[in-house]
């Protein structure tokens, strides 16, 4: 109605209108974070499934529940379980506070995750968006750093035995320089042990460090980067999308009122949602933490137990060398990828999502395999117990993936001729193994990492 009303009036008087309405726009804090108008294919729910803006809505309410919680936290080993139980059973609206605190941060993660599907496989750092493809990597390793480095502070037997083998993660390369015999010169998994939790053991060091990082220098890094990211977007002409559709600037959207109430649409729905869940989904809170009573089993945080089955197979390539591998892989994809005629389509075209339902399936086959042979027939060092350790940190799931899925992504690009559609090929096959042993590291591995079904 409003579009079609621009057209009966005269050019003058539709000129001074727009030249208002942008005027309001650039004047305005919270509309000016938007371009004065949007194009029509951002607004459909398949181009984004507001996934990024969710993240920020849930980024902000993470904020304003977290200073709540806050007012009567304890940062200290002697004090943080218990000012954590006042929270739940003396504070008013304690515990529902936590558990908002607490769903928001996991959903955070998910949708981080969900966010980073949606922009690769809608090939969004395409068309000189390299930049900001980046920005967005970082901000989802920062985004799970600021899950895990809450999960300590309430310093029950939970969060300790969880950031300690997180810590143990840390430390994955002692694996390999304990063969080498040089871990007591050069000891890097012990410096990134160090640098996680401030000491050999999880104690008061690691609990400040982690309370820090949660509440002050991790927040200050997303706003930072989410700042750039919003300009990036804004710089590169809005959200990506097909050639196809490039309309000229007067027939596009004006921001407001069409994004914002739609933006203030999914604000009240995450708020409704997390609401909701948080008089149904209780914060897990066991007993304080005890050092000298581990768990068993003991387990990461769930977004880390892809990364710990694989360090059970072997720590040095599960815990560093397979990780590694993969944010640079993540890093890398704009800068090996440019063919940009698949800016902006879905799975690149029928061609692409055959291929990723293809490597989707691939991927599912060679893991279950893996894993099959392991239940049923043990590891390398079952079958030859007095073999080299070499032989188990080399020939295991975790680096038998790695290769499987290189050689596979190298053929896919040898037979189509297209970075792309190599991309496509290892980035599924990936994301579908990472959740496969998050999977099993949730669901089955029971008291002493066996494999049994929870």
């Amino acid at each position: 109605m409003e579009q079609n009303s621009q057209k009966t009036r005269s050019p003058k008087n539709a000129d001074s209108y727009r030249r208002q309405r942008i005027r309001n726009i650039t004047q305005n804090f919270f509309l000016h974070i938007h371009a004065p108008r949007v194009h029509p294919h951002s607004m459909k729910l398949t181009t984004t499934f507001g996934l990024g803006v969710i993240l920020v809505f849930l980024f902000l309410i993470m904020i304003l529940t977290g200073v709540l919680l806050m007012l009567h936290y304890t940062p200290s080993v002697a004090d943080a379980y218990n000012s954590v139980k006042d929270i739940v059973h003396v504070v008013p609206g304690g515990r529902i506070i936590r558990n908002i605190h607490r769903l928001a941060s996991h959903a955070m993660v998910i949708v981080v995750f969900l966010h980073l599907l949606r922009t690769f496989y809608t090939g969004a750092y395409l068309g000189g968006r390299q930049l900001n493809w980046v920005f967005g990597v970082v901000m989802f390793v920062l985004v799970l750093l600021m899950s895990f480095s809450g999960y300590l502070l309430p310093w029950d037997q939970l969060s300790y035995w969880a950031v300690t083998i997180g810590s143990n993660i840390a430390a994955s390369a002692r694996e390999l320089t304990d063969l080498l015999g040089i871990t007591s010169f050069i000891d890097a998994g012990g410096f990134f042990q160090q640098l996680l939790i401030g000491d050999e053991k999880v104690g008061q060091t690691a609990l400040t460090r982690f309370f820090m990082l949660h509440v002050v220098f991790l927040p200050l890094a997303l706003i930072v980067l989410s700042a750039l990211h919003f300009w990036r977007i804004r710089k590169d002409g809005g959200l990506s999308r097909p050639v196809a559709k490039e309309l000229k600037e007067q027939e596009k959207w004006y921001a407001w009122p069409v994004l914002m109430w739609t933006e203030l649409g999914i604000f009240i729905a995450v708020v409704a949602l997390l609401l909701f869940l948080s008089f149904f989904i209780e914060a897990p809170l066991l007993e304080a933490a005890n050092p000298s009573h581990p768990e068993n089993p003991a387990k990461s945080p769930w977004y880390f137990l892809g990364i710990q089955e694989l360090v059970s197979y072997s720590a040095f390539m599960g815990g560093l060398v397979v990780p590694v591998l993969f944010m640079w892989f993540l890093f890398s994809i704009p800068y090996k990828d440019r063919e940009d005629q698949y800016i902006g389509q879905w799975f690149s075209g029928s061609v692409g999502l055959r291929l990723t339902v293809r490597s989707a399936v691939f991927a599912i086959v060679v893991v279950l395999l893996q894993l099959l042979v392991l239940v049923k027939y043990g590891g390398i060092r079952d079958w030859f117990p007095g073999i080299s350790q070499w032989f188990v940190m080399l020939l295991n799931p975790a680096t038998f993936t790695v290769v499987v899925f290189i050689v596979y992504a190298m053929i896919v690009r040898s037979r189509t001729g297209s970075t792309r559609m190599s991309a496509i090929a290892l980035f599924t096959a990936a994301i579908v193994a990472l959740i496969i042993f998050t999977v099993i590291g949730i669901w089955f591995r029971v008291e002493n990492w066996e494999f049994g079904l929870i």
